[in-house]
């Protein structure tokens, strides 16, 4: 459904494009045959250069959570969350609605909670996980990280 129609009342919020440059070295990042610790640094780069770039703060909690860092994955998707979050907030979401996964630049911040949900599970934050979950499946009604049971 497009963003401005809306459902009951409530429209889905789309966050903007991200900057090209910090898409641009996250993808290069990505696609690059790197070591871990090599990926480590570049993608740490990427996120202290980029800082409201919230696909680069998934992207290295996910790639913590990968190397059995749980701790560090929660510090990195709670500030993907939470830069999520005010991201949403300044594209008219109102405390309800869908943020979809269809629209790529919302990726970041459903990767970002996503990601906290998987690290708050593994250090048994799992009131955090809980609501991790629902607020998933309240943002993207598709689904699309397949959190529901």
């Amino acid at each position: 459904m497009p963003h401005d129609l809306p459902l009951h009342g409530v429209t889905e919020t789309l966050l903007p494009a991200g900057d090209d440059d910090a898409v641009a070295q996250l993808r290069g990042v990505r696609d690059r045959e790197l070591d871990e610790r090599e990926r480590g640094e570049l993608l740490r780069g990427v996120a202290a250069a980029h800082p409201t770039l919230l696909a680069g703060w998934a992207e290295l909690a996910e790639w913590s959570l990968e190397r059995d860092d749980p701790v560090a994955a929660y510090a990195f998707a709670r500030v993907g969350y939470h830069r999520g979050l005010d991201a949403i907030r300044r594209a008219g979401w109102k405390g309800q609605g869908a943020v979809p996964w269809a629209h790529e630049p919302n990726r970041g911040f459903l990767r970002s909670v996503h990601a906290l949900m998987r690290a708050a599970v593994a250090i048994g934050e799992d009131d955090e996980a809980e609501r991790c979950k629902t607020f998933l499946s309240q943002l993207d009604p598709d689904d699309a990280l397949d959190v529901r049971d």
